[in-house]
């Protein structure tokens, strides 16, 4: 998987931008199925990200998804435009 795993903790003491291919469309269909994976089941799933201090990645749980954001834990939002890869 891409990017260096960090606690989901941090996520907000990183800068977060665009991924340099916009994967929105893409990865639409894997987010609604990290959403029903947390709700429904409690499962973790692996999120890259892309970053001003480069590739990160987190694993978590998704509580809501939106058109342009997912919400994880305490109410943190990654924007989909900054997601590179998902893998449950």
């Amino acid at each position: 998987m891409v990017g260096t795993l960090i606690e989901k903790e941090k996520i907000n003491e990183h800068k977060l931008i665009p991924a340099e291919k916009n994967n929105v469309e893409e990865l639409f269909t894997k987010l609604n199925d990290a959403l029903r994976l947390g709700n429904e089941f409690k499962s973790k799933v692996s999120i890259a990200f892309n970053t001003v201090d480069g590739p990160m990645r987190i694993e978590t749980t998704v509580w809501s998804l939106t058109e342009k954001y997912i919400q994880i834990k305490s109410g943190v939002l990654i924007p989909l435009s900054s997601i590179i890869s998902i893998e449950y």
